[in-house]
C-alpha cells in the first residue's frame, strides 16, 4: 500500500505595527490630563465597532464621566444614581436627545451614529455639564496627569491626529494634525492646546 504525505508550508509573517506617543501639553507648558486623543483614516473608519458597555452616568449631582469617549454606532446608557430626578439632555447638532425626569437606568440606551461632541445637561440642576465625544475611529484614549498617551498596535499609514479637550471654549473643534505611523518602532508626537480653561 503506498500512502501520499503532503506537506502543508505555512509562511507566517510578522504583523507589522507601530506606537504612537502623544505628550498634551497647555499654553503654559505645562502637562494636560484628560486630553481625549484620537487618530483618523479611512483605513481606521472600517475597523470602526460601537464600544462595549458604555454609561454616562450621574451622582453627586454631577455627570460621571465628565467626559466619554465612545466609537460611532455605541449605545450609551444614562443610569441615575442620586435620590433625585434628573432631566439629562443635549441640543447638539451630533445628537439631540432629551430624556425627561427620571430615577435609575431608562431603558432605552441613546444611539451615537454620528462623530462629533455632544454637550450634555441637566433641566433641573444647571451645574451639571458632560461631553461625550464620539470618534469614527477604534484608536483613541485619554492623556494621563502627565499628559501623556501611547496608542500602540497601530497600523503603519497616513492618519489625522485630533485632540481636544473639555476646556476649550464651547464648540471649539478639535485640534488637526497629520501624521505617520511607522511599520515599527515608536512616533513620539508633542500638541500645544491654547485656550484650555483650568
Amino acid at each position: 500500500m503506498r500512502l501520499s504525505i503532503g506537506f502543508l508550508l505555512v509562511l507566517v509573517l510578522p504583523v507589522q505595527a507601530g506606537t504612537l506617543r502623544v505628550e498634551v501639553r497647555d499654553d503654559a507648558d505645562r502637562p494636560l490630563p484628560e486630553a481625549v486623543v484620537f487618530l483618523e483614516s479611512a483605513q481606521a473608519r472600517r475597523q470602526v465597532r460601537p464600544t462595549e458597555g458604555a454609561e454616562m452616568g450621574q451622582a453627586g449631582r454631577q455627570f460621571v464621566p465628565q467626559v466619554l469617549v465612545v466609537s460611532t454606532g455605541t449605545e450609551v446608557s444614562f443610569p441615575n444614581r442620586d435620590t433625585v430626578r434628573h432631566h439629562v439632555y443635549s441640543f447638539s447638532p451630533v445628537k439631540k436627545f432629551e430624556l425627561k425626569l427620571y430615577i435609575g437606568t431608562p431603558t432605552k440606551p441613546v444611539l451615537f451614529d454620528q462623530p462629533g461632541i455632544a454637550v450634555l445637561g441637566c433641566n433641573i440642576h444647571d451645574q451639571m455639564v458632560g461631553w461625550i465625544v464620539i470618534v469614527d475611529t477604534p484608536y483613541f484614549g485619554r492623556t494621563t496627569e502627565k499628559g501623556l498617551l501611547v496608542l500602540d498596535r497601530l497600523p503603519p499609514g497616513s492618519y489625522r491626529l485630533r485632540s481636544w479637550h473639555a476646556g476649550l471654549p464651547v464648540g471649539a473643534p478639535a485640534l488637526d494634525q497629520a501624521v505617520s505611523v511607522p511599520a515599527e518602532g515608536q512616533l513620539d508626537v508633542s500638541v500645544r492646546m491654547t485656550g484650555v480653561r483650568p
